[in-house]
């Protein structure tokens, strides 16, 4: 479960993080100390619940909360504050809960058990399929990818099994007939950017992994007809129809190998 916490105080981000650890002790938390730094946060990472103070400058915590929504619509809001004349306003956002300061271990318990969107287990909840044509489905449904690249991007990043790609590497694969060029790389760039707002706002966050200059996916995050056959499972063997990734070209050296794993 990912939560963050945003106050610009110091001491009362620093109270909210001891409560919500104590209340929560296996939770992934991230507190910032501006609401520009949550934003950037939740772009990259499915937020499940924001605890926010609603009083900071620049922005408030109630407009905060707009645009967490806006990125997750499933992000649940609990504002902290030392007011309660926001009450109503908090409701016009579609709150779960509203705790005055100081915030205690107890409170952030209730305001949990109170949640508009109780958080679930995403982990295999994404189905690849690698035989015949790449196919990517969430639910059992088709996930939605905006640029074909990006799809792309995500099928080269499978065939690797986990295995850190460099940009270089992507690039010279997903664009074989360009040179390298610092316009290419600003294009993969943007590719990576959409392939994460893509897996974000699925609540697939933890699906991609980064590092400067590095991608690679997380192949315990979901399952894989490739991953299953290259394990041995009978079924994915059977399922096994002499093409892998048909509508890429340089998906075709995985599928010699895997023909003669076949054979």
């Amino acid at each position: 479960m990912n939560i963050i916490a945003v106050d610009d105080e110091h001491l009362a981000l620093k109270s909210t993080e001891r409560a919500i650890r104590t209340a929560i002790p296996d939770c992934s938390l991230s507190c910032f100390d501006t609401p520009g730094k949550a934003i950037l946060f939740a772009r990259e990472h499915l937020v499940d619940v924001a605890f926010l103070d609603i009083e900071m400058g620049g922005m408030s915590g109630l407009q905060l909360a707009k645009n967490l929504k806006e990125i997750y619509g499933k992000t649940n809001i609990v504002f902290v504050t030392g007011y309660s004349d926001y009450a109503l306003e908090a409701f016009s956002v579609n709150a779960s809960g509203y705790i005055l300061k100081p915030v205690s271990a107890s409170a952030i318990v209730l305001a949990m058990e109170q949640l508009r969107h109780p958080p679930v287990t995403r982990d295999k909840r994404l189905r690849v399929q690698t035989f015949g044509n790449f196919e990517v489905f969430l639910d059992e449904n088709p996930l939605c990818f905006a640029r074909s690249k990006t799809k792309e991007l995500f099928a080269y990043l499978v065939s690797r099994r986990g295995a850190q790609c460099n940009n270089n590497e992507i690039a010279a694969v997903i664009w074989e007939d360009r040179a390298d060029s610092p316009a290419l790389q600003s294009q993969l760039r943007h590719l990576v950017s959409d392939l994460t707002r893509t897996l974000t706002s699925a609540g697939l966050n933890d699906v991609l992994t980064k590092q400067r200059g590095y991608l690679a996916i997380a192949p315990d995050k979901f399952t894989c007809d490739f991953y299953d056959f290259c394990n041995g499972g009978t079924s994915a063997v059977n399922k096994y129809n002499g093409e892998f990734m048909a509508q890429y070209s340089w998906a075709e050296f995985t599928n010699v190998y895997l023909e003669r794993r076949f054979q």
